[in-house]
């Protein structure tokens, strides 16, 4: 079940995008949607706690009280996963977006084929995410990681500690070098190695401050002296190619 939000404070555009979304769903066999509307921020925010968020989000960025810039930040900051789509009326929001890990954002008036495609794409990347996981050995059996909820992972005496959107997860003792035991995480771009033990994942890093690295749910946490300067350019270039991608579209 593709559970979807749509937030715009306008009525007329709210039943708009509800109605592509609804034929979008009729017209992709297979792929059973659930669509709710929301005309605040606010109001979304307070369900997506409720629920444990939603799958996709789709966002009227210029909104009064709260705008989707902003109501996407606080869905980030509680740790909901999901993709946003950004509708807007213009075209200056992209280093906005790229904060909040937008998938998209689409000019309006959205026209149905572009909207399908940004869908479809969206549809896709929540799938992999699904499967895209590591496998952790713990005292209490093997446990399933999904590498998008994971904020950064440590060397903590002889195992690894996995600091992610839902608590955290200590691996048994390792055998090997933190390096080698990581070595699934940082074939993933998102994952960079910080020092000998300790590796970040620039999805949820919001900014880097001297030697420390800004989390998305405002913890803020220490970079080794030594790695400080290479992880703020390696996380700079992450999101200029993640920036690119957004222009791309």
């Amino acid at each position: 079940m593709l559970r979807i939000a749509i937030c715009d404070d306008e009525e007329k555009q709210l039943d708009q995008v509800a109605s592509l979304l609804n034929t979008y769903l009729q017209s992709r066999p297979g792929l059973n949607g659930q669509v709710e509307m929301f005309q605040s921020g606010v109001s979304l925010l307070d369900r997506a706690e409720e629920a444990e968020g939603f799958d996709l989000y789709v966002l009227d960025i210029l909104m009064p009280e709260l705008s989707g810039i902003d109501t996407g930040r606080r869905l980030r900051a509680l740790g909901q996963g999901g993709e946003i789509i950004y509708l807007t009326s213009s075209n200056d929001f992209a280093a906005d977006s790229y904060d909040v890990r937008a998938f998209f954002y689409l000019l309006k008036p959205v026209k149905e084929g572009k909207f399908f495609q940004v869908l479809d794409g969206a549809v896709e990347k929540l799938n992999r995410q699904r499967n895209n996981a590591v496998v952790v050995t713990t005292a209490d059996g093997p446990r399933r990681v999904l590498l998008d909820s994971i904020r950064y992972v440590e060397r903590v005496g002889r195992c690894m500690r996995y600091y992610c959107t839902n608590g955290t997860v200590d691996s048994q003792t390792i055998r090997g070098s933190f390096r080698e035991m990581a070595a699934l995480l940082l074939a993933d771009r998102r994952f960079y190695l910080c020092g000998a033990s300790f590796v970040l994942n620039f999805q949820h890093v919001t900014g880097v401050n001297g030697q420390m690295a800004l989390l998305d749910n405002g913890q803020a946490v220490s970079l080794p002296r030594t790695a400080a300067t290479e992880f703020k350019k390696a996380w700079g270039n992450y999101w200029l190619t993640e920036i690119d991608k957004l222009d791309n579209h």
